[in-house]
């Protein structure tokens, strides 16, 4: 079973293999982020590499969000360095890109969907066809007339997405994009993935659903402010002998609370 998905894994995407360590869009040295008296992420190392599908993968608590608030430079961080594409995180020469989607859609509720994404084409200084291709992209051509106020949680989020695609940003950061999306919208996401990295770009999704590991060049499972593995799927699945993403890492928390015994 477990080579069976690793199978999967290779043939998925039919695209080429990510970017080498050397072509890395983020790179992340002793990150440590503390919220009160708790420390959410725990003197992090981590190097995401270019043109690749990226998942970020742990339950809900774990840290994702701040990881990701952090690589776009929103967070405030206690210690470590965090490198975005050559350069400070946040730094202002990033911001057309970078594109982050955060897990609540942030777009207007009271424009309708073309005129959401005709408002942020004028800010990023597109034209009507970058909004006619992300409309395209994420199948909302048909609705673009809706007033985003109508429309249910997982259309709003795909809103945010056509959103943050204007201009081709060379780095997607995506915040549980798929949540609230049914099985066909899901899987027509992860192909639009799967495009944008053949494309030359970069994408970093969290999820918290492990059966989407299969679709994602390199994983991060993450718990606990720490980073458990960062590998291939299947190479995953061989080193603990599972057939399952969902299994690899709970041998993997296991492995670890053995460890710190």
């Amino acid at each position: 079973m477990a080579r069976h998905v690793a199978e999967q894994v290779r043939s998925s995407g039919g695209r080429p293999g990510p970017g080498s360590r050397a072509d890395a869009v983020v790179r992340i040295r002793g990150l440590r982020v503390v919220r009160g008296a708790t420390e959410a992420i725990r003197s992090l190392d981590l190097t995401v590499p270019g043109g690749a599908v990226v998942g970020l993968l742990g339950p809900s608590g774990s840290g994702k969000t701040t990881l990701m608030r952090a690589i776009v430079g929103v967070q405030v961080v206690a210690a470590g360095t965090v490198e975005v594409l050559g350069r400070p995180a946040g730094d202002p020469s990033l911001r057309r890109e970078v594109a982050y989607v955060t897990q609540a859609p942030s777009v207007y509720p009271d424009l309708t969907v073309g005129e959401n994404l005709r408002y942020f084409a004028t800010l990023l200084r597109t034209g009507p066809d970058d909004v006619a291709r992300v409309l395209d992209a994420v199948d909302l051509t048909a609705g673009a007339g809706r007033r985003v106020g109508t429309l249910s949680g997982g259309e709003r989020s795909r809103v945010s997405l056509a959103a943050a695609l204007l201009g081709s940003p060379r780095l997607l950061v995506l915040d549980e994009p798929t949540v609230g999306l049914d099985p066909v919208l899901r899987r027509d996401l992860w192909n639009l993935f799967g495009r944008l990295a053949a494309s030359g770009a970069s994408l970093l999704v969290s999820s918290h659903v492990m059966d989407e590991a299969v679709r994602c060049d390199r994983l991060l499972l993450m718990r606990d402010g720490a980073i458990l593995a960062d590998d291939t799927l299947a190479s995953l699945l061989e080193r603990t002998g599972t057939a399952y993403a969902e299994h690899a890492f709970l041998a993997l928390v296991e492995g670890a609370s053995e460890a710190a015994r």
